[in-house]
């Protein structure tokens, strides 16, 4: 059945709407009393029942769980912790179908390329899994072969995202923050690429030559000659996972100096226009007995483009040198804010945020006093209109990836501290010999400008107050939304049961539950549409009242 597209699409769709209906039921009901440890329960329940679909059916689902995983500014806690082990659980498919596809891809026998090969894969993953083997020209390879199935599979998951993202969008508040049709279309574009194992030897290509120069760093060379759509064949590379903390002490190398090292192996992608690794976890990045990092596996890759490159820039200098109009200004470019944001408080937050970083004082407070005052500031962020433009959530995807595991290797790394050397490096190559930055007088550009700043904690009660007045002007504009939005929730419920109910019956060809179905959906839409134009009408009516 999982291979059957309407099956899939009816399973995960409906599974998405179960979720959003739980969530805003359970808020709802605990408006005036809310319980943690239910609310707890309920994220882990629904965390489970996704990794228990996404382990069954494959695909997308499987691609989507390991990408959520990484993303703790998206989802809570409980959920990430259940869905975390995704990237090693997805189920291998027998060595016979392997071998068939590597016979149709080479029109041929696959011993007359290969001299011996495992048959029991070294790695499965949502898209393929990998084997390790020996050809007759005599190289040690690994090869990597694409599910059986898995575009079909795919485009069918892909119908029903859009779905979802559709749901999301008009009926839940992250169709605020992000714009969802185009992550739709850049989540869509960046795994089509990811089934072409054509483009992801050009891409191992491009980072080949791109860390050629670079001793601490290996890329695997690839064998073009025996690489197509659906098999890509690659130099084996020797080494463990780069989070295997125990091979790493084993072989005596220094794990804070190797956090370094891979913090600027990292920044060199983002810090400059073109290609970033995309999917930088733990399974994609070996250590190596000598300390040598390896990057593999570059069939999901982003994309900064030339005016973002410069933009970035400007954030990540305006951090450095605490020039924080300048953060909001490239957070604006880079089409982080909405144009009715409030840049002032905005930039007062991030003031706010790094002083403390810099300063350390919240290693100072108590522990309570840290978690309000780290509520307080994202309080005050969350309320303004901001987005997660679809074209970073990858880079976004890949930062938060890369940065949990160098915590994994050093918990105690400063990546402010430790970035700034690196980024003024990059600043000097960028800028012409005339205009070069001096590191010194950039740090005491740095130290003069956060000695002049007041006691951040003073400094955030004042802005607090500010921002009351400030919500006062869309408090009504959320009430409105929060009873428009429950009200639609049902109805829609209602007509996306009867749309299923609809495409069943007909593939099945039940004249009488056609008929019933259409009839319900159109009820639905109908009283969807009344009450989203009478709810609107009377509060326009309200507010010319005041």
């Amino acid at each position: 059945m999982k291979f059957n597209s309407l099956y899939r699409i009816t399973i995960i769709v409906w599974m998405s709407i179960k979720f959003f209906i739980q969530l805003e039921s359970f808020r709802r009901k605990s408006k005036h009393s809310w319980d943690q440890e239910r609310w707890q329960k309920l994220l882990k329940k629904q965390a489970k029942e996704y990794k228990e679909k996404a382990i069954r059916l494959e695909g997308l689902l499987v691609k989507l769980g390991q990408f959520l995983s990484t993303r703790a500014d998206i989802l809570p806690k409980v959920f990430l912790e259940e869905i975390e082990d995704l990237v090693d659980r997805v189920p291998s498919f027998s060595w016979n179908k392997a071998k068939r596809i590597l016979e149709d891809e080479w029109s041929s026998d696959y011993q007359d390329v290969i001299r011996n090969i495992s048959e029991r894969p070294v790695a499965s993953a949502s898209i393929g899994q990998v084997y390790r083997a020996n050809l007759i020209t005599g190289e040690d390879v690994a090869i990597k072969i694409r599910r059986p199935a898995i575009r079909k599979i795919i485009r069918a998951d892909f119908k029903a995202l859009r779905i979802v993202f559709w749901l999301m969008d008009k009926f839940t508040s992250y169709g605020n923050q992000l714009d969802l049709a185009r992550l739709y279309e850049e989540v869509r574009n960046v795994i089509e690429d990811e089934l072409d194992f054509k483009k992801e030897l050009k891409n191992g290509l491009h980072f080949q030559e791109r860390y050629k120069d670079n001793p601490g760093y290996r890329i695997p060379g690839y064998i073009s000659e025996w690489s197509t759509k659906k098999v890509l064949v690659m130099e084996w590379m020797e080494g463990a996972r780069i989070t295997n903390t125990s091979y790493i002490e084993d072989k005596g190398i220094n794990r804070s100096d190797l956090a370094r090292k891979l913090l600027r192996g990292f920044l060199e992608q983002l810090l400059q226009e073109g290609q970033f690794h995309a999917d930088p976890h733990s399974g994609n990045i070996l250590i190596q007995e000598d300390g040598t990092i390896v990057f593999i596996d570059f069939g999901m890759v982003g994309h900064i483009e030339a005016r973002d490159a410069f933009s970035i820039r400007k954030l990540i200098t305006g951090v450095v040198l605490s020039q924080y109009r300048d953060v909001t200004d490239a957070l604006e470019e880079l089409r982080f804010l909405l144009p009715d944001s409030d840049k002032r408080q905005i930039e007062k937050a991030i003031q706010t945020l790094v002083t403390l970083f810099v300063e350390q004082d919240l290693t100072m407070m108590d522990e309570d006093t840290a978690e309000q005052v780290l509520r307080e500031v994202q309080t005050l962020v969350n309320k303004q209109p901001i987005q997660l433009p679809s074209e970073f959530a990858f880079l976004g995807r890949a930062i938060s990836t890369i940065v949990g595991i160098l915590y994994t290797l050093d918990p105690e790394i400063n990546l402010i501290e430790e970035g700034k050397p690196i980024v003024q490096e990059w600043i000097n190559r960028e800028e012409s010999d005339d205009k070069r930055y001096d590191p010194t007088k950039v740090l005491r550009q740095l130290y003069a400008r956060i000695t002049s700043i007041e006691n951040p904690l003073d400094r955030l009660s004042n802005e607090l107050e500010e921002h009351r007045q400030w919500e006062e002007t869309v408090k009504r504009k959320e009430s409105r939304s929060r009873s428009m939005l429950w009200n639609k929730h049902y109805s829609f419920s209602f007509l996306f049961i009867s749309v299923i109910g609809f495409f069943i019956s007909l593939s099945l060809k039940l004249p009488d539950l056609i008929l019933a179905t259409s009839i319900t959906g159109g009820i639905s839409l109908l009283f969807i549409i009344v009450t989203s134009t009478f709810e609107k009408r009377v509060w326009h009516k309200k507010e010319r009242s005041k």
